[in-house]
């Protein structure tokens, strides 16, 4: 990156005699000075600002009317919500950092499909391994703009056992709310084995509420109770990780519903990972899921053998000159002060 000649003895006399001198002259002075003080804490970092909250069908009426709107027919014909495409310039990239914290995977009530071996890497597939993440996730569907819309979502442990996180701008785009949302948990065909779940509310990151940061791109709604049951007694859940770090082995999920795919099936993407070198701080991974994918689960230590493992980020967005990549966001301290806020709710 970036004279005169003295004998060996004169120097080290001359040497002596400054270490005498500095020796006498800090004994004295440590005589005379005071203790020194301790020093002052480093100030701690401040917390996260509280998401903002949005009340969705928290009363039984309401309930019922959203229940009701999503017949099978509206969910087939709901649009995908696109990957958000990013341009050049449009992004402020958070600095990650903090201790990794986990919260573990729950496991559900009922027997899960049997897991096999499934390809790794993988650019975008028909997930048929089984397991807990074909029941744990499932298909956002919700009204915008005057139009019936799909994302993804997934079920994740909570103390509520009924948290389900999925990406910002699948609750919340161009400032306005959506409506009429619903979660499917283990959607194929057309089928809603385990029921439609109507939220009682959803929030996302005060960054993405604030200005669509795609940075802190990350919802979660909790939902209500059906048939007497929570969501994850029902469904199992999945675990978290915050603070993970980057260039890992991942399996993204979803269910893409542009062409080339249909939102009938739950697709995954597998691979390791990398730091968007970009415009962003988020994760990178080939993958060529498509519309409806959006929030659909990013799993780091993913088990193939039960379906389960850590959520670490969720589909959000491509760049539109770098196709069949998708990223998704960091799950850092606003993430993790999100999820805190949401499974208590």
């Amino acid at each position: 990156m970036r004279r005169p000649r003295r004998t060996a003895a004169g120097i080290l006399l001359a040497v002596g005699a400054l270490l005498t001198t500095g020796l006498q002259a800090a004994t004295a002075n440590a005589a005379q000075a005071p203790a020194p003080a301790a020093p002052a804490p480093a100030p701690a970092a401040p917390a996260p600002a509280p998401a903002a909250v949005h009340t969705a069908a928290a009363s039984a009426t309401a309930q019922q009317k959203v229940s009701a709107f999503w017949t099978a027919e509206r969910m087939r014909k709901a649009t995908p919500l696109d990957l958000f495409d990013v341009a050049p310039g449009a992004l402020s990239a958070p600095k990650p950092g903090g201790e990794i914290s986990t919260v573990a995977p729950t496991s559900p009530s009922a027997d899960r499909p049997a897991a096999r071996t499934q390809a790794f890497p993988q650019a975008g597939g028909a997930w048929t391994g089984g397991g807990s993440v074909v029941t744990t996730s499932g298909r956002v569907f919700f009204s915008y703009q005057g139009r019936t819309a799909s994302c993804s979502g997934d079920a994740v442990t909570s103390q509520n056992a009924s948290t389900v996180i999925t990406a910002g701008h699948c609750v919340k785009l161009e400032g306005n709310w959506h409506t009429n949302w619903v979660f499917v948990p283990g959607y194929h065909d057309g089928q809603t084995p385990y029921g439609t779940w109507t939220a009682a509310k959803t929030m996302s990151t005060p960054q993405w509420t604030a200005s669509e940061d795609i940075n802190y791109d990350v919802g979660v709604a909790v939902v209500n109770p059906l048939n007497g049951k929570k969501l994850t007694e029902v469904v199992g859940a999945q675990g978290l990780q915050f603070n993970g770090g980057y260039n890992k082995a991942m399996y993204a999920f979803g269910f893409p519903a542009a062409a080339p795919y249909d939102g009938s099936k739950l697709i995954y993407c597998s691979g390791n990972t990398s730091k968007d070198f970009l415009f962003s701080n988020d994760h990178g991974m080939g993958c060529n899921m498509t519309g409806g994918s959006s929030g659909g689960p990013w799993f780091a230590s993913f088990n193939e053998a039960t379906g389960t493992g850590l959520q670490a980020s969720v589909n959000s967005f491509g760049y539109t000159f770098l196709p069949n990549r998708m990223f998704g966001p960091y799950f850092g301290a606003e993430v993790k002060s999100l999820y805190e806020q949401a499974q208590t709710a």
